[in-house]
């Protein structure tokens, strides 16, 4: 039973089989909770109610990773309730869950839910590389931005870049194993489409690993000192080097988030802001908690990764110094 609600694709499928008479009690059995995949735990924010709060808790009861991450998101970002998401999170993150190991970065990083002299960047540091050595592409993109800048690590701009790259080649072999997408955006408009095997898709993956590297064999060369690292030259994004990826899909408690706060608008009324990266939605839990765009100003981010991918996907359109 539960290797079949593990693999329904939307929670409906869940439902029907919840109601059935025969499968009624071993819907409910702790084994088929712990196993319910992403699909049957995406509940859209309009939908959410009291029995949608319970299925999700007693799947993270159970022991599923996923309801504890997710339910921890909506319980710390939605509902203000930061003991209670930051212990469902952790329980996710002790199991070496990516995405709840990275999000407790975030937190740490800001100081979210506490004062801003309660920043803890050497923990944020720790955890941030604990979700890039199990995978995770914005903690390995936020951990080379660290160390690029100093921030909770020691500096160390051409390992910080080397991060950079990692995480960019991640996301490109990521890109080209979602096929189609991969394929079209690379050969450009109007080609036909493919399953991301085809001799141009590998040329231009090689091509920006092949830039990359270069880039990086240089600033080894010049020992970028001090201040040798322009703000512009340090995300090493794959845009920069003509490969137009489409971004990747968020997990489904961003999607809750983004949901979430265009529904209750009401949230935002008290001067605080959501990061500006549109597939993030988290909110801040004070006052110019998130970091601003140093050029513009106008925009604030909850993590230089978040920074990163929504420069390369709509900032840089409008991004317009102030001085």
């Amino acid at each position: 039973m539960y290797y079949i609600c593990k693999h329904f694709a939307k929670i409906i499928d869940f439902i029907k089989v919840y109601r059935c008479r025969r499968f009624c009690s071993v819907a409910k059995d702790s084994q088929v909770l712990a196993h319910a995949s992403a699909g049957v735990l995406a509940v859209k924010a309009s939908k959410w109610s009291e029995g949608a709060h319970l299925f999700m808790k007693n799947c993270a009861d159970a022991g599923n990773l996923e309801a504890c991450y997710t339910l921890g998101m909506i319980q710390f970002y939605c509902f203000k309730n930061r003991v209670s998401g930051v212990a469902l999170m952790a329980k996710a993150a002790i199991a070496s869950h990516p995405v709840a190991l990275y999000s407790l970065a975030v937190i740490l990083f800001n100081g979210s839910g506490d004062p801003k002299r309660d920043k803890n960047l050497k923990a944020g540091v720790f955890l941030c590389a604990k979700a890039a050595a199990v995978g995770h592409i914005d903690a390995i993109r936020e951990l080379g931005h660290c160390l690029q800048d100093g921030y909770g690590i020691k500096k160390n701009v051409i390992e910080g870049r080397r991060f950079l790259v990692e995480a960019n080649a991640r996301e490109a072999e990521a890109a080209a194993k979602e096929s189609s997408p991969f394929a079209s955006s690379l050969s450009g408009p109007g080609s036909s489409r493919c399953n991301g095997n085809c001799p141009s898709c590998h040329l231009q993956y090689q091509s920006y690993i092949t830039k990359s590297d270069d880039t990086l064999k240089s600033s080894q060369r010049n020992q970028h000192s001090e201040n040798g690292i322009s703000e512009g030259d340090d995300g090493l994004l794959l845009s920069d080097f003509g490969c137009n990826v489409p971004p990747a899909k968020p997990h489904l408690a961003n999607v809750f988030l983004v949901d979430w706060f265009s529904i209750h608008i009401h949230c935002q009324e008290s001067g605080f802001g959501l990061c500006s990266y549109p597939m993030c939605g988290r909110l801040e839990t004070r006052r110019h908690e998130f970091r601003r765009c140093s050029a513009c100003s106008s925009v604030s981010y909850c993590s230089r990764a978040c920074q990163a991918l929504d420069w390369k996907t709509w900032h840089r359109q409008k991004c317009t110094r102030r001085w």
